[in-house]
């Protein structure tokens, strides 16, 4: 096991931190030896990582120096064009010049062959946090909840599609089946190793509901851990997923009526241990925002796919006890509730859906406002993304003016990549007008 093995249950920054720096004297030793490489992965808009691999003996000085890494990582198209400068993304894109990356020791994985994986943060080169990286919206939504005395746990589902070339690798769906898997049993069985080995701290894993769908859920943990936790997840299911001919797809919705769903499970803890008030204030503030938040949990044009046919992707504003049909759902014991939000895709960026959440729910703490009755629908989430541009302005009250610059020009060119390629859809509706 790791020495890097991911603790349970909240973390104040200051805690990470100080896991951080002991993790640095043991990440030192091991990037001592001959032959060993530093892997740097910064999270980007798109829920990807952007990466770098350096070699000893310069490895163990980056954790001193850091590393230079181009700005338009945060400013980028998934094809890894740049976007139009507009705006603060001009500052991303203007002569292309470098940010700093710093590694955070308490995020290191090994990936085997004298290989570890670090997540980093990024600063500009006065030392200033880059505003755009999803680490630092995150970073300071913790900082605000922090200052009413409240620290997240967290924990997020991301479900997958095993697909071979002839398809989904189960021909149906096989939700929490045994019987119907064997095929999928090879890679999972070197997936078990391969996430035991990191240190990622596995919570279950079972068979889904869609062909070829699996979801493996880590143990609850501090907010960032989660957040850079379920992307680190997702690289080592793709590089085992490869090593079997197989490609794992998280795309929101795989098939018009199916859904990868990434929904995020939150409790809260004060630190001067009174009772959060989860249920009331934190829940009002979500429900209230959530479909100005639409363009955070659904990025793409895929997303609204899902949230159109997806039955179990509610776009229905409500909550519930138990509830999974709900867009909130209240589970746990009465005693210690937790709150799964139910709103975002697998392709939505973890880092920002989190900070949207705490963000939404701090406002409703500071307001005092009152959540509805359980069961009333209180509005729907975007059922486009034209729909969700026109929310920008209320992003950023939540997040920063620079934060809802960078989704709506993200979302913009979703939309005009969309409109920009003939489908097999196109040509059906054409040739029935024929």
């Amino acid at each position: 096991m790791t020495p890097f093995a991911r603790p349970a249950g909240p973390r104040s920054l200051a805690v990470r931190r100080a896991a951080a720096a002991a993790g640095e004297a043991v990440l030192r030793g091991v990037l001592a030896e001959d032959g060993a490489r530093l892997l740097l992965l910064v999270p980007d808009p798109h829920a990807r990582f952007a990466a770098v691999e350096v070699a000893a003996p310069f490895a163990a000085s980056v954790l001193d120096d850091g590393y230079g890494f181009c700005s338009y990582v945060f400013a980028w198209t998934p094809s890894r064009e740049p976007l139009p400068a507009s705006g603060v993304l001009g500052g991303y894109l203007e002569g292309f010049g470098d940010l700093r990356v710093r590694p955070d020791a308490a995020s290191a994985i090994p990936l085997g062959d004298r290989t570890w994986a670090v997540v980093c943060d990024a600063e500009w080169p006065s030392g200033v946090a880059a505003e755009l990286a999803p680490r630092e919206v995150l970073r300071g939504q913790l900082a605000a909840l922090e200052g009413l005395g409240l620290v997240p746990s967290v924990g997020i589902e991301h479900e997958v599609v095993f697909r071979d070339e002839d398809g989904p690798v189960t021909s149906h769906g096989v939700d929490y089946a045994v019987g119907g898997t064997e095929r999928l049993a090879p890679l999972l069985g070197e997936l078990r190793t391969a996430l035991d080995d990191a240190g990622l701290g596995v919570e279950s894993a079972r068979a889904e509901c869609h062909p070829g769908q699996y979801e493996i859920v880590l143990r609850h943990r501090d907010a960032l851990a989660a957040c850079d936790d379920v992307l680190l997840q997702q690289l080592l299911v793709r590089r085992v997923a490869a090593r079997h001919g197989i490609t794992a797809d998280y795309l929101a919705a795989p098939e018009v009526g199916q859904g990868n769903s990434g929904h995020v499970h939150l409790s809260l803890s004060a630190v001067d241990g009174s009772g959060p008030d989860l249920l009331g204030g934190f829940l009002a503030g979500v429900l209230r925002d959530a479909r100005s938040l639409s363009a955070v949990w659904a990025p793409t044009w895929n997303s609204y796919v899902r949230l159109r046919t997806a039955p179990f992707s509610p776009r229905e504003v409500r909550w519930g006890y138990d509830d999974r049909t709900a867009s909130v759902r209240v589970a746990g014991s009465s005693s210690r509730p937790r709150l799964e939000f139910r709103f975002a895709g697998a392709d939505a960026q973890p880092h920002l859906v989190v900070a949207a959440l705490l963000a939404a729910g701090r406002f409703g703490l500071e307001e005092d406002l009152v959540p509805p009755e359980a069961g009333a629908v209180v509005g729907s989430l975007a059922g486009s993304p034209w729909e969700a541009l026109s929310s920008l302005e209320r992003v950023g009250e939540l997040l920063g003016a620079d934060v809802a610059g960078q989704v709506g020009a993200l979302l913009d060119e979703e939309i005009s990549a969309g409109l920009g390629v003939v489908t097999d859809w196109q040509r059906v509706r054409g040739s029935l007008r024929a």
